[in-house]
């Protein structure tokens, strides 16, 4: 009897530190996704992006703050949209697409930071690199001042990611090359467009004139011709 006393102490004893520590490192997991939305998730950041995928046509319900199945839904096909990992969660990398970039989106990696810890600078660079690979250096900053310009245009998100990202805003998006590693020129460029240069003098469009589809893009009137690129009000 004395026995199955001290047998059955020692279970105890093995079951509650088993759960204590099981506890703990479901803890440390939860503190660890914290800064996350995912599904089941409610408040501001969770708005913030309902309203940024309703405005790029991912997301139709209603702006609630809560993170449910079309909200989960919305952030997976904007990650398939756009490169990222198809996990439904707005993790550092989805929140720097979106433009909301969390606090530790600088430790992202490569594809949300630059050498100067600028998301917006690498950004843009990848979309210079997609999109005027082998123009005039000119050109290149051409294309990073068009993006700047949209977002202070009304029609147009008010954001660089946003811009970048805009359905059907870009052939790169569309077609991957965002996702591609800028070389440094396109680094270059895109610190330059930053820093208020502007070949482009003001434009909010620009076209390969020997590629473009759409009819409506020729009745933009043309301010420059920079490389293989028409430049457009």
């Amino acid at each position: 009897m004395h026995k199955k006393t001290i047998l059955l102490v020692l279970v105890t004893l093995i079951t509650v530190t088993t759960l204590l520590y099981m506890t703990q490192i479901l803890d440390m997991f939860d503190y660890s996704i914290a800064t996350l939305s995912k599904y089941g998730s409610s408040g501001d950041e969770v708005k913030k992006i309902q309203t940024r995928l309703s405005d790029w046509g991912y997301y139709t319900g209603d702006v609630d703050g809560f993170y449910g199945y079309m909200t989960y839904s919305a952030v997976k096909s904007f990650q398939v949209k756009n490169g990222l990992d198809a996990d439904g969660i707005a993790g550092p990398q989805t929140l720097a697409a979106l433009g909301l970039p969390s606090d530790n989106a600088q430790n992202a990696g490569s594809q949300t930071a630059d050498s100067t810890g600028s998301g917006e600078v690498q950004l843009l660079a990848r979309l210079i690199y997609g999109e005027a690979r082998g123009e005039p250096y000119e050109g290149k900053v051409a294309v990073g001042a068009v993006v700047l310009n949209r977002t202070i245009d009304s029609r147009f998100p008010k954001t660089v990611a946003g811009v970048i990202y805009q359905p059907g805003a870009f052939d790169a998006v569309d077609d991957g090359q965002i996702n591609l590693a800028p070389d440094t020129s396109s680094l270059n460029a895109a610190r330059d467009a930053m820093n208020g240069w502007d070949p482009s003098y003001g434009c909010v469009y620009y076209y390969n004139p020997n590629t473009a589809t759409s009819s409506w893009i020729w009745s933009r009137p043309i301010i420059v011709v920079i490389g293989n690129h028409n430049f457009a009000k």
